[in-house]
């Protein structure tokens, strides 16, 4: 198990947040069963600090992830803290470009390998309206075709572009790619792709599915907005899974 690098002294009162709520994702990632052996990547930018990240060190499982280990860096992937863990610096090429070009648009992102997930960005269709949660998404989500593996710095212009106005990118026959301006944010959305993900998949392996009509899809996105207010939008889900994983194991926070 990896263990505690620099103390939280040496770090901005901003930063040691920031980092500590990036570890407990990692580690709700884990528990949720939504992280892929030692890949993928869940960023944030440093607040107060232009163009430093903080990032997942590679070869480390999210189980193993803590506050102090994260590896901070700039958003060529290049090592600025003193971190002595490399960073999968072309894993990273896609949350650059996002990092990049969208500001505190894409504060977080978060790009998985999950099952169902991967299989509607497989589907010829993508996420379809036929259940509540993926009804969130409808006119909400970009497509991106597949390229092969996302680590050629020509691609982000495409990526970003494809992302459009959205705050989701569906990596067709990959994965998807979630952003937010919070951490919590970021993980409601996670939280309720994958929820939409996984009865699709259900649904569909029973035949046919209902569609639900455009006109109640506006509905449920209008009155989903006003509910979503009252629960801090996602922040109220992400402490209490901080809560949850607290309880497991607490070390993510050293």
């Amino acid at each position: 198990m990896a263990t505690q690098l620099k103390p939280k002294e040496d770090y901005s009162e901003q930063e040691w947040k920031a980092r500590q709520d990036l570890a407990a994702c990692y580690r709700i990632f884990d528990h949720l069963g939504w992280s892929e052996s030692i890949y993928n990547h869940i960023s944030v930018a440093v607040p107060g600090e232009e163009g430093a990240f903080l990032i997942n060190p590679f070869g480390l499982l999210y189980e193993e992830v803590t506050a102090s280990n994260l590896v901070k860096i700039d958003v060529e992937g290049n090592n600025i803290g003193g971190s002595p863990y490399p960073v999968n610096k072309a894993g990273f090429t896609q949350h650059a470009h996002f990092h990049k070009h969208l500001g505190s648009r894409a504060n977080a992102i978060c790009h998985v390998h999950t099952t169902a997930t991967m299989a509607v960005c497989s589907h010829k269709d993508g996420l379809l309206p036929i259940n509540f949660y993926a009804c969130n998404f409808q006119n909400q989500i970009g497509y991106h075709d597949f390229e092969g593996v996302t680590v050629r710095a020509e691609e982000g212009a495409r990526l970003v572009d494809n992302l459009g106005r959205h705050s989701i990118l569906m990596l067709r026959n990959h994965g998807p790619v979630v952003m937010d301006a919070t951490i919590h944010g970021m993980f409601l959305k996670m939280w309720a792709l994958q929820r939409a993900c996984e009865i699709q998949v259900a649904t569909l392996s029973q035949g046919e599915a209902n569609i639900v009509e455009q006109e109640v899809v506006d509905v449920h996105q209008r009155d989903l907005s006003v509910m979503q207010g009252q629960g801090g939008a996602g922040l109220f889900d992400f402490e209490a899974w901080k809560r949850k994983i607290d309880r497991i194991d607490s070390s993510w926070r050293d």
